[in-house]
């Protein structure tokens, strides 16, 4: 039998290349952060906010217009004149008159005073910006811990492959001894058919989990962004704490999280909305200025042939607000409730995820009980396939005797490994829910 060696290290650490084709977690981690597309969507979005918190936006600065506009016409003329006195005019006839005027100008709004709904509108938009910020970084923790996931799922599935590949050296060699005895006539033919039929239920077994390995390559791969069909090998390790404690994770949670974290800047930018629309109650004071040029050409008529003038003009505008259907007043009532809303919001995101961690802790404490427990148990049935199979190899114990020592060797060592990657993919939400994730993977 090919001895099989699984060690489990309690302490998070990163992986070292042992081969050129080998995955580390960094590498797979950072592959993914690089090309990942909600990252990328969350990061257009966070620079989107960043452009959108300008003073300038928040209406603090002036608005400045220019226009300019000229008009042609052609006109054809056919007068005739009354006399006066003794004097007749005579008939003016003219046709193609070309006569133009242009007015060019620029305009300046300045409001200096809205209620301070210019000042909320600037809060806002900061807090939008950090809104965007801190899901960035909510994207990141979680390709990270899908990332994590997916990489210790295939060291799984490799050691589960491992553990079908000695079992089914086991049952090569029992078929090889049942063939020798029944060749030299000291077993019968059953004995031996029974033997080839367990090695190739081993055999079907082991093509089955190699199937269930490339696919779990395939979901990393994609999870990476890059071709499905690369191969790659990793550890044969789970490398797992047992230190983590729930009072630091709870208060980490509380600190940390960036799903509370979003929750608070919703509730913040909700409030900020209400005080926006409050202010809209207020009067509003604009400086007003701008300055028009006029031109004028006339090829033909009475008065002015040509005029150019320029005019400065500057004020200021008062807007109050006096009745408008008891619309103001609704949408002070919805901002309002609005805000309620947000804070319920926050209220029940804190307790569904505290309620996440608790049951993902216990879940923790009680994969690495399994753990050890199985760990003991791996160790007495290995011992247990080894005594069965020197009692078959002598004859002291029948070929369903050794079968079941074998099975449930396998059984318990599929078990163990499963303990392990409970207890791993536990520990990485854990880390996830505490915001701890990005530095313990590192």
């Amino acid at each position: 039998m090919r001895p099989f060696i699984l060690l489990f290290v309690v302490v998070l650490q990163p992986f070292i290349s042992f081969s050129q084709d080998l995955l580390t977690l960094e590498n797979a981690i950072s592959a993914a952060l690089e090309k990942n597309y909600s990252i990328k969507i969350a990061r257009s979005r966070e620079a989107i906010a960043h452009n959108d918190n300008t003073r300038g936006n928040a209406g603090m600065l002036p608005v400045v217009t220019g226009s300019t506009q000229a008009n042609f016409t052609t006109n054809s003329v056919n007068q005739t004149f009354f006399p006066i006195g003794n004097t007749t005019r005579d008939p003016l006839v003219q046709t193609g008159v070309h006569n133009r005027n242009s007015t060019s100008g620029i305009n300046l709004v300045w409001t200096v005073f809205d209620g301070l709904g210019m000042f909320a509108t600037a809060e806002r938009l900061r807090e939008i910006e950090n809104l965007g910020k801190t899901n960035v970084k909510i994207n990141i923790e979680n390709t990270v811990a899908q990332i994590a996931a997916a990489y210790y799922d295939v060291i799984r599935q490799k050691q589960r492959l491992e553990s079908l590949k000695d079992a089914l050296d086991i049952s090569n060699t029992r078929r090889e001894l049942a063939k020798a005895n029944y060749e030299v006539g000291t077993t019968s033919k059953s004995e031996y058919l029974a033997a080839q039929v367990d090695y190739n239920g081993d055999q079907a077994a082991l093509v089955a989990q190699e199937q269930v390995l490339k696919n779990s390559k395939i979901n990393l791969n994609a999870l990476m962004l890059r071709d499905f069909e690369i191969d790659f090998n990793v550890p044969d390790t789970i490398i797992f704490r047992k230190d983590l404690q729930i009072a630091q994770l709870q208060e980490n949670l509380k600190i940390k999280n960036p799903n509370l974290i979003a929750a608070d800047q919703n509730r913040k930018i909700a409030s900020i909305v209400e005080r926006e629309t409050r202010a809209t109650r207020m009067p509003q004071v604009d400086l007003l200025g701008g300055y028009t040029y006029n031109t004028l050409n006339n090829e033909v008529g009475f008065g002015v042939k040509s005029s150019k003038n320029g005019s400065l003009n500057y004020g200021a505008r008062l807007v109050i607000p006096i009745y408008d259907g008891l619309n103001q007043r609704r949408r002070e009532q919805n901002a309002k409730v609005n805000t309620y809303i947000a804070e319920y919001q926050q209220a029940d995101a804190q307790l569904q995820l505290l309620s996440i961690l608790e049951r993902t802790y216990n879940t923790y404490r009680n994969s690495i009980q399994l753990f050890e427990f199985e760990e003991k148990n791996l160790t007495i049935a290995r011992q247990n396939v080894d005594l069965a199979f020197e009692r078959f190899k002598f004859g002291n114990s029948t070929p369903l005797e050794f079968r079941e020592a074998q099975r449930n060797a396998v059984a318990t060592e599929s078990r163990l490994i499963e303990a392990a990657f409970n207890v791993k993919v536990t520990e990485i939400e854990l880390l996830r829910l505490s915001s701890s994730i990005l530095d313990d993977v590192k």
